[in-house]
């Protein structure tokens, strides 16, 4: 590569950071005024739901004019039980077990908060998969008027260590029940929705009801781009390999007309879920992240919605059965429910997913009973896939040997035949001489492609391991997310707001090991492109990659790469050293050669070249 071209890229690289950098504070602002904004329409909606449950308990509604409000002097509800419920205290009630401590509202009937144990957030406090009042759950049905549970004060009826019963009465006879119990040892709570004795209050040409569940999950994690990049909405068709994604880290809704099962809310590591066994019509999803700032000052992560449409048969008991899922993201727990709930786990495509399922997983798992410093086990798992793997790095180097071998008779190929018109006897003599030397085209190339897979499935097993969630090692306080060892203050375009140890070492270390194999890259000026992108670009880029990543994920390529420089430095000294190769070479050239059919194949094709240069010179004539 000339001086033109380094200075043509380096100033190509100041104009792509000036560019950016200039682009992060136009968003900056943007986000600025987009957060007064959001904070001012949030002001006016909570002022007007607070006005309307003022004008409620006083038994007045509004008609909701635009020309401007008109109080009516009328109950809130035809039905004087309802209207009791409205203005009624609630209370607060809980369910726990050894896994989870569940809150329930009495009015609406619902989910207060939801309490993980054995786990904590990012700063050492108790796990909320929503917090007190953070979660909103309703049913909308029309029972001669239209009604929102959430809205609506129910009476414990039964109460036990680990169930609880809740009935909503109407004055023409019947009530809705909502039904909650906690299996011990399980992350899993049981619903049973029933309406009893409504044949009289619910008309008979209502076919469905409506379900709402609005929920802010909250900050959990140490890092906002890393947390948000792997937090998002899945829902799930029956019968279907894996669910739908959307939100996968940025603010989206959708829009699903048909049938299906169940639906997560989905933080990097904790989910809550809902499933319903016959199965939902339809939904509306979104999901809004908050912004860094909000992230940091008011400590949550998005607002999750999910508007759902059920089918209602009616009679006179109906029983509807859902179940509730707050729990970690933990690949054998999930398994175990066998609803696939274990396909939220971001593992990859179905090779890489496949890899880790049957690999990796069950490898982490069992190193993880007998040790209990991730970082050891890390380091093991890596030594055992560098073992396993090793015999195609083996054959690689020994290709890439033998082609350092036989450089000089390719050079004089290339001198034999510099005119393109010669192309196909130039390559043909090229298949003659791999030939002699037992030289596959792809010896070097194959066994690295099928490495590829391993490193994608470390790409994604690692930031997806709740196993790595806070787990020490060395100065990384928590291997599932970036290592720090200098915080900026500030945020610099590209890098973050802090300088991560190991990415840095991950970098220079794929730097050392790229100097190490660039030595045996042709001189051909056409891979100049070649090497400075494999002893600079690469390691620049991988860095500002990983900067944000999991630390365990730039640990793993430290190693791997530190270990890989050890095995080509042992395999060049004492297994693949030029005189064996000469020698197999030597004992190979007296073999009886057999052609292959991609040698076939080019000997037909250089054949019809030369017919059709035959022909072409007797037209001319």
């Amino acid at each position: 590569m000339n001086k033109s071209n380094i200075i043509g890229l380096i100033l190509i690289g100041l104009i792509m950071f000036g560019f950016t950098w200039y682009q992060s504070k136009q968003y900056e602002k943007q986000m600025e005024a987009q957060a007064q904004l959001d904070s001012i329409a949030r002001v006016g909606q909570m002022a007007a739901m607070a006005l309307d449950s003022a004008k409620r308990a006083e038994g007045i509604v509004t008609d909701g004019e635009m020309s401007g409000v008109k109080v009516l002097n009328m109950p809130a509800y035809k039905d004087s039980l309802l209207t009791e419920a409205r203005l009624a205290e609630a209370s607060i009630c809980r369910l726990s077990n050894s896994k989870v401590e569940i809150e329930f509202t009495t009015k609406g009937a619902q989910p207060y908060s939801a309490l993980v144990k054995d786990y904590m957030s990012f700063d050492s406090t108790a796990l909320y998969i929503f917090k007190p009042g953070m979660s909103q759950y309703g049913i909308s049905l029309y029972v001669g008027e239209n009604i929102n549970t959430k809205d609506l004060v129910f009476q414990i009826t039964e109460q036990t260590d680990s169930s609880v019963v809740m009935r909503l009465p109407f004055a023409q006879g019947g009530y809705i029940q909502q039904k909650y119990w906690l299996p011990e040892d399980s992350y899993m709570l049981q619903n049973e929705l029933s309406f009893v004795g409504m044949e009289n209050v619910i008309p008979r040409n209502v076919s469905r009801y409506d379900i709402q569940w609005d929920v802010i999950i909250p900050r959990l994690e140490k890092g906002y781009k890393n947390e948000k990049q792997y937090s998002k909405l899945n829902y799930y068709f029956a019968d279907e390999k894996k669910p739908e994604v959307i939100a996968r880290g940025r603010d989206e809704s959708e829009k699903v007309t048909t049938r299906f099962k169940w639906f997560a809310f989905q933080q990097q590591f904790f989910s809550a879920m809902l499933t319903s066994p016959q199965e939902f019509s339809s939904a509306d999803f979104s999901v809004k992240f908050f912004s860094e700032d909000e992230y940091k000052s008011q400590g949550n992560l998005m607002a999750c919605s999910a508007k759902l449409q059920s089918e209602f048969t009616g009679g006179n008991e109906v029983v509807i059965p859902y179940e509730f899922y707050f729990g970690p993201n933990d690949y054998r727990t999930l398994k175990s429910y066998d609803q696939k709930y274990e396909k939220i786990i971001p593992l990859g495509g179905w090779m890489v997913a496949w890899f880790n399922r049957i690999v990796i997983i069950p490898c982490f798992d069992f190193l993880g009973k007998f040790i209990s410093n991730y970082g050891i086990v890390i380091l093991l798992m890596t030594l055992l896939i560098k073992l396993l793997i090793s015999p195609l790095t083996i054959k690689s180097y020994k290709s890439t040997a033998k082609m350092q071998v036989i450089k000089p008779e390719i050079d004089k190929l290339n001198e034999k035949y510099p005119n393109e018109k010669d192309a196909m006897k130039k390559q043909q003599a090229m298949m003659d001489l791999y030939q002699k030397a037992g030289i596959s085209p792809m010896g070097g190339c194959l066994p690295m492609l099928l490495q590829m897979p391993i490193l994608f499935a470390m790409f994604r097993f690692f930031p997806a391991s709740i196993e790595l969630r806070q787990q020490k090692f060395l100065w990384a306080d928590d291997l599932s997310a970036y290592d720090s060892i200098w915080d900026f203050g500030v945020n610099i375009p590209l890098l973050g707001d802090h300088l991560s140890l190991f990415a840095l070492l991950m970098a220079v270390t794929m730097f050392v090991y790229s100097k190490m194999t660039s030595s045996q890259m042709s001189d051909d000026p056409n891979m100049a492109g070649m090497k400075f992108m494999s002893v600079w670009l690469m390691p620049i880029m991988m860095f500002f990659i990983c900067n944000n990543l999991s630390s365990a994920l730039s640990y793993y390529y430290l190693l791997s790469n530190i270990i890989t420089m050890i095995m080509t430095w042992y395999i060049r000294k004492f297994v693949v050293t030029e005189e064996k190769v000469r020698a197999d070479m030597m004992l190979n050239a007296n073999k009886p050669k057999q052609k292959s059919k991609w040698q076939q194949r080019l000997e037909e094709a250089q054949k019809m070249q030369e017919q059709m240069q035959k022909q072409q010179q007797k037209n001319r004539r």
